[in-house]
Protein backbone atom coordinates (compact mmCIF):
# COMPACT_ATOMS: atom_id res chain seq x y z
CA UNK A 1 0.00 0.00 0.00
CA UNK A 2 1.16 3.52 -0.79
CA UNK A 3 2.26 5.46 2.29
CA UNK A 4 1.77 9.15 1.45
CA UNK A 5 1.72 10.50 5.01
CA UNK A 6 3.88 10.84 8.10
CA UNK A 7 3.05 11.84 11.67
CA UNK A 8 4.94 14.62 13.44
CA UNK A 9 4.86 14.95 17.23
CA UNK A 10 6.13 17.88 19.31
CA UNK A 11 6.50 17.00 23.00
CA UNK A 12 6.64 19.95 25.39
CA UNK A 13 6.55 20.37 29.15
CA UNK A 14 2.77 20.88 29.24
CA UNK A 15 1.38 19.36 26.04
CA UNK A 16 2.21 17.15 23.09
CA UNK A 17 1.08 18.38 19.65
CA UNK A 18 0.42 15.74 17.00
CA UNK A 19 -0.13 16.24 13.27
CA UNK A 20 -0.58 14.21 10.09
CA UNK A 21 1.59 15.65 7.30
CA UNK A 22 1.64 15.02 3.55
CA UNK A 23 4.63 15.19 1.21
CA UNK A 24 4.02 18.88 0.48
CA UNK A 25 4.26 19.84 4.13
CA UNK A 26 0.54 20.34 4.70
CA UNK A 27 -0.63 19.54 8.24
CA UNK A 28 -3.87 17.77 7.35
CA UNK A 29 -5.22 17.08 10.83
CA UNK A 30 -3.81 17.68 14.28
CA UNK A 31 -4.57 17.20 17.93
CA UNK A 32 -3.13 17.98 21.36
CA UNK A 33 -2.84 15.94 24.55
CA UNK A 34 -1.41 16.70 27.98
CA UNK A 35 2.17 15.66 28.62
CA UNK A 36 2.24 16.52 32.32
CA UNK A 37 -0.49 14.28 33.74
CA UNK A 38 1.64 11.17 34.37
CA UNK A 39 5.16 10.41 35.55
CA UNK A 40 5.11 7.03 33.81
CA UNK A 41 6.53 7.30 30.29
CA UNK A 42 4.85 4.09 29.12
CA UNK A 43 1.44 5.43 30.08
CA UNK A 44 2.24 8.65 28.23
CA UNK A 45 3.28 6.67 25.14
CA UNK A 46 0.02 4.70 25.35
CA UNK A 47 -1.83 8.03 25.45
CA UNK A 48 0.16 9.23 22.41
CA UNK A 49 -0.64 6.08 20.42
CA UNK A 50 -4.34 6.38 21.26
CA UNK A 51 -4.30 10.06 20.24
CA UNK A 52 -2.64 9.27 16.89
CA UNK A 53 -5.25 6.62 16.07
CA UNK A 54 -8.13 8.86 17.14
CA UNK A 55 -6.72 11.75 15.08
CA UNK A 56 -6.55 9.58 11.94
CA UNK A 57 -10.21 8.73 12.43
CA UNK A 58 -11.98 7.02 9.55
CA UNK A 59 -10.51 9.19 6.79
CA UNK A 60 -6.92 7.99 7.24
CA UNK A 61 -5.29 4.78 8.49
CA UNK A 62 -2.02 3.68 10.07
CA UNK A 63 -1.36 1.64 6.93
CA UNK A 64 -1.01 4.93 5.00
CA UNK A 65 1.59 6.32 7.43
CA UNK A 66 5.25 5.84 6.54
CA UNK A 67 6.53 6.63 10.01
CA UNK A 68 6.48 8.92 13.02
CA UNK A 69 8.94 11.73 13.78
CA UNK A 70 9.19 13.18 17.29
CA UNK A 71 10.75 16.35 18.67
CA UNK A 72 11.30 16.20 22.44
CA UNK A 73 13.42 17.94 25.08
CA UNK A 74 16.78 16.17 25.42
CA UNK A 75 15.91 13.89 22.53
CA UNK A 76 18.89 11.93 21.20
CA UNK A 77 18.81 11.68 17.41
CA UNK A 78 21.25 8.78 17.30
CA UNK A 79 19.68 6.58 19.97
CA UNK A 80 16.00 7.58 19.87
CA UNK A 81 16.11 8.21 23.61
CA UNK A 82 14.98 11.03 25.87
CA UNK A 83 17.70 11.59 28.46
CA UNK A 84 17.62 13.55 31.71
CA UNK A 85 14.67 15.67 30.58
CA UNK A 86 13.99 17.61 33.77
CA UNK A 87 11.24 19.72 32.14
CA UNK A 88 9.11 16.65 31.42
CA UNK A 89 6.89 15.17 34.15
CA UNK A 90 7.67 11.65 32.92
CA UNK A 91 11.34 12.51 32.35
CA UNK A 92 13.82 13.10 35.16
CA UNK A 93 17.37 11.82 35.63
CA UNK A 94 17.09 8.72 33.46
CA UNK A 95 17.33 7.44 29.88
CA UNK A 96 13.98 6.61 28.27
CA UNK A 97 13.98 4.35 25.18
CA UNK A 98 11.15 6.42 23.75
CA UNK A 99 11.34 5.73 20.00
CA UNK A 100 11.83 1.98 20.44
CA UNK A 101 8.97 1.72 22.94
CA UNK A 102 6.53 3.71 20.85
CA UNK A 103 7.47 1.83 17.67
CA UNK A 104 6.65 -1.49 19.33
CA UNK A 105 3.33 -0.19 20.66
CA UNK A 106 2.05 1.41 17.45
CA UNK A 107 3.70 -0.80 14.84
CA UNK A 108 5.41 1.99 12.87
CA UNK A 109 9.02 3.20 12.56
CA UNK A 110 9.71 6.08 14.96
CA UNK A 111 12.52 8.64 14.75
CA UNK A 112 13.27 11.19 17.46
CA UNK A 113 15.33 14.34 17.92
CA UNK A 114 15.61 17.36 20.19
CA UNK A 115 12.51 19.57 19.98
CA UNK A 116 14.50 22.67 19.02
CA UNK A 117 16.31 20.74 16.27
CA UNK A 118 12.92 19.64 14.95
CA UNK A 119 11.71 23.24 14.94
CA UNK A 120 14.89 24.27 13.07
CA UNK A 121 14.23 21.69 10.36
CA UNK A 122 10.64 22.92 10.06
CA UNK A 123 11.78 26.53 9.78
CA UNK A 124 14.47 25.67 7.21
CA UNK A 125 12.00 23.77 5.07
CA UNK A 126 8.86 25.88 5.35
CA UNK A 127 9.52 29.12 7.25
CA UNK A 128 11.75 32.13 7.86
CA UNK A 129 14.96 30.13 7.26
CA UNK A 130 13.85 28.69 3.91
CA UNK A 131 16.86 28.63 1.61
CA UNK A 132 19.32 29.32 4.42
CA UNK A 133 22.23 26.95 5.01
CA UNK A 134 23.56 28.53 8.22
CA UNK A 135 21.32 29.74 11.01
CA UNK A 136 20.52 29.24 14.67
CA UNK A 137 17.02 28.51 15.95
CA UNK A 138 16.33 29.66 19.51
CA UNK A 139 13.15 28.42 21.18
CA UNK A 140 11.86 30.58 24.01
CA UNK A 141 9.25 28.69 25.97
CA UNK A 142 9.20 26.95 29.35
CA UNK A 143 12.93 26.57 28.75
CA UNK A 144 15.42 27.83 26.16
CA UNK A 145 16.26 25.39 23.39
CA UNK A 146 18.32 25.71 20.23
CA UNK A 147 18.95 24.08 16.90
CA UNK A 148 22.16 24.91 15.03
CA UNK A 149 22.22 24.48 11.26
CA UNK A 150 25.62 24.53 9.52
CA UNK A 151 25.98 24.00 5.80
CA UNK A 152 22.35 22.93 5.54
CA UNK A 153 22.62 20.22 8.20
CA UNK A 154 21.51 20.18 11.83
CA UNK A 155 24.53 19.96 14.12
CA UNK A 156 24.13 16.93 16.39
CA UNK A 157 27.68 16.44 17.66
CA UNK A 158 29.26 13.09 18.43
CA UNK A 159 26.64 12.05 20.99
CA UNK A 160 23.48 13.63 19.57
CA UNK A 161 23.20 16.47 22.10
CA UNK A 162 24.94 19.39 20.39
CA UNK A 163 23.20 22.73 20.66
CA UNK A 164 22.17 23.02 24.31
CA UNK A 165 22.66 26.78 24.17
CA UNK A 166 20.05 27.36 26.86
CA UNK A 167 22.56 25.99 29.34
CA UNK A 168 25.53 28.21 28.65
CA UNK A 169 26.45 30.05 31.83
CA UNK A 170 25.46 33.72 31.80
CA UNK A 171 25.89 34.53 35.49
CA UNK A 172 29.04 33.06 37.04
CA UNK A 173 28.48 34.12 40.64
CA UNK A 174 25.23 33.74 42.56
CA UNK A 175 23.32 32.74 39.44
CA UNK A 176 19.83 31.32 39.56
CA UNK A 177 19.40 27.58 39.95
CA UNK A 178 18.40 26.05 36.63
CA UNK A 179 16.27 22.94 36.18
CA UNK A 180 19.34 21.15 34.80
CA UNK A 181 21.06 21.44 38.21
CA UNK A 182 23.55 24.12 37.17
CA UNK A 183 23.38 27.77 38.19
CA UNK A 184 23.37 30.88 36.04
CA UNK A 185 22.13 29.23 32.82
CA UNK A 186 20.59 31.36 30.07
CA UNK A 187 17.39 29.31 30.44
CA UNK A 188 16.97 30.53 34.02
CA UNK A 189 16.71 34.11 32.72
CA UNK A 190 15.55 34.19 29.09
CA UNK A 191 12.72 31.64 29.19
CA UNK A 192 9.08 32.37 29.99
CA UNK A 193 9.68 31.04 33.49
CA UNK A 194 12.81 33.21 33.70
CA UNK A 195 10.74 36.32 32.95
CA UNK A 196 8.39 35.42 35.80
CA UNK A 197 11.37 34.87 38.14
CA UNK A 198 12.80 38.27 37.22
CA UNK A 199 9.45 39.85 38.01
CA UNK A 200 9.30 38.24 41.44
CA UNK A 201 12.89 39.25 42.22
CA UNK A 202 12.33 42.90 41.24
CA UNK A 203 9.06 43.13 43.15
CA UNK A 204 10.77 41.78 46.25
CA UNK A 205 13.92 43.89 45.90
CA UNK A 206 12.20 47.22 45.24
CA UNK A 207 9.11 49.15 46.33
CA UNK A 208 8.41 50.52 42.85
CA UNK A 209 4.81 50.79 41.73
CA UNK A 210 3.57 48.09 39.38
CA UNK A 211 0.25 46.47 38.55
CA UNK A 212 2.08 43.18 39.06
CA UNK A 213 1.86 43.83 42.80
CA UNK A 214 -1.87 43.17 42.54
CA UNK A 215 -1.10 39.52 41.74
CA UNK A 216 0.11 36.80 44.13
CA UNK A 217 3.88 36.74 43.51
CA UNK A 218 4.05 32.96 43.10
CA UNK A 219 1.37 32.98 40.38
CA UNK A 220 2.92 35.66 38.12
CA UNK A 221 3.54 34.45 34.55
CA UNK A 222 5.36 35.93 31.56
CA UNK A 223 1.91 36.65 30.07
CA UNK A 224 1.09 38.81 33.11
CA UNK A 225 4.36 40.72 32.65
CA UNK A 226 3.64 41.20 28.93
CA UNK A 227 0.13 42.53 29.59
CA UNK A 228 1.47 44.91 32.24
CA UNK A 229 4.17 46.16 29.88
CA UNK A 230 1.63 46.78 27.12
CA UNK A 231 -0.34 48.91 29.60
CA UNK A 232 2.77 51.04 30.13
CA UNK A 233 3.96 49.51 33.40
CA UNK A 234 7.60 50.65 33.68
CA UNK A 235 8.72 47.77 35.88
CA UNK A 236 7.28 45.24 33.45
CA UNK A 237 9.00 46.96 30.51
CA UNK A 238 12.27 46.88 32.44
CA UNK A 239 11.87 43.12 32.92
CA UNK A 240 11.71 42.61 29.16
CA UNK A 241 14.70 44.91 28.65
CA UNK A 242 16.71 42.88 31.16
CA UNK A 243 15.66 39.59 29.53
CA UNK A 244 16.34 40.78 25.99
CA UNK A 245 19.69 42.25 26.94
CA UNK A 246 20.90 38.98 28.43
CA UNK A 247 19.63 36.99 25.45
CA UNK A 248 21.38 39.41 23.08
CA UNK A 249 24.66 38.98 24.95
CA UNK A 250 24.32 35.21 24.56
CA UNK A 251 23.52 35.49 20.84
CA UNK A 252 26.70 37.56 20.33
CA UNK A 253 28.69 34.64 21.71
CA UNK A 254 26.79 32.09 19.61
CA UNK A 255 27.54 34.06 16.44
CA UNK A 256 31.26 33.79 17.15
CA UNK A 257 31.35 30.03 16.70
CA UNK A 258 29.04 29.42 13.74
CA UNK A 259 28.75 32.76 11.88
CA UNK A 260 25.07 32.29 10.99
CA UNK A 261 23.16 34.20 8.33
CA UNK A 262 20.33 34.67 10.78
CA UNK A 263 18.99 33.82 14.21
CA UNK A 264 15.36 32.72 14.29
CA UNK A 265 13.41 33.22 17.52
CA UNK A 266 10.53 30.85 18.13
CA UNK A 267 8.14 30.05 20.98
CA UNK A 268 5.70 31.66 23.38
CA UNK A 269 7.96 34.49 24.52
CA UNK A 270 8.20 35.84 20.96
CA UNK A 271 4.56 36.95 21.25
CA UNK A 272 5.91 39.93 23.18
CA UNK A 273 7.20 41.33 19.86
CA UNK A 274 9.35 44.45 20.06
CA UNK A 275 9.40 44.30 23.86
CA UNK A 276 11.86 41.44 23.50
CA UNK A 277 13.21 42.01 19.98
CA UNK A 278 14.54 45.56 20.42
CA UNK A 279 16.75 44.87 23.46
CA UNK A 280 17.90 41.57 21.92
CA UNK A 281 19.14 43.19 18.70
CA UNK A 282 20.69 46.18 20.47
CA UNK A 283 22.51 44.02 22.99
CA UNK A 284 23.66 41.52 20.38
CA UNK A 285 25.17 44.21 18.17
CA UNK A 286 26.79 45.93 21.16
CA UNK A 287 28.55 42.72 22.15
CA UNK A 288 29.37 40.96 18.88
CA UNK A 289 32.73 41.28 17.11
CA UNK A 290 32.97 44.13 14.55
CA UNK A 291 32.88 41.88 11.47
CA UNK A 292 29.36 40.71 12.39
CA UNK A 293 27.91 43.95 13.80
CA UNK A 294 24.57 44.89 12.16
CA UNK A 295 25.08 42.02 9.72
CA UNK A 296 23.29 39.07 11.36
CA UNK A 297 19.51 39.10 11.00
CA UNK A 298 17.31 38.32 14.00
CA UNK A 299 13.83 37.29 12.93
CA UNK A 300 10.74 35.73 14.43
CA UNK A 301 9.57 32.37 13.16
CA UNK A 302 7.10 32.58 10.28
CA UNK A 303 5.38 29.34 11.19
CA UNK A 304 2.52 28.79 13.58
CA UNK A 305 3.94 27.66 16.88
CA UNK A 306 2.31 24.25 16.60
CA UNK A 307 3.20 23.68 12.93
CA UNK A 308 6.94 24.43 13.06
CA UNK A 309 7.86 21.63 15.43
CA UNK A 310 5.31 19.21 13.94
CA UNK A 311 6.66 19.79 10.43
CA UNK A 312 10.27 19.52 11.57
CA UNK A 313 9.61 16.32 13.49
CA UNK A 314 7.67 14.88 10.56
CA UNK A 315 10.71 15.41 8.30
CA UNK A 316 12.50 12.72 10.31
CA UNK A 317 9.81 10.23 9.37
CA UNK A 318 10.35 10.77 5.64
CA UNK A 319 13.91 9.47 6.22
CA UNK A 320 12.52 6.05 7.13
CA UNK A 321 13.55 3.42 4.59
CA UNK A 322 10.88 1.16 3.18
CA UNK A 323 11.14 -2.51 4.10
Amino acid sequence: MEKPYVVGIDIGGQTAKIGLVDARGNVLVQTVIKSNDTDNYEIFIDNLCDAVKKMLGTEYSLQQVKGIGIGAPNGNYYKGTIENAVNLTFGGPRVIPFAETMSKKIGLPVRLTNDANAAAVGEMTYGAARGMKNFIMITLGTGVGSGIVVGGYVLYGHDGFAGELGHVTMVRKNGRLCGCGKTGCLEAYASATGVARTARELLEATDRKSVLRDLPAESITSKDVFEAAMEGDELAKEIFTFTGTMLGEALADFIAFSSPEAIVLFGGLTRSGDLIMKPVVESMNNNVMPQWRNKIKVVFSQLKESDAAILGASALAWEVKED
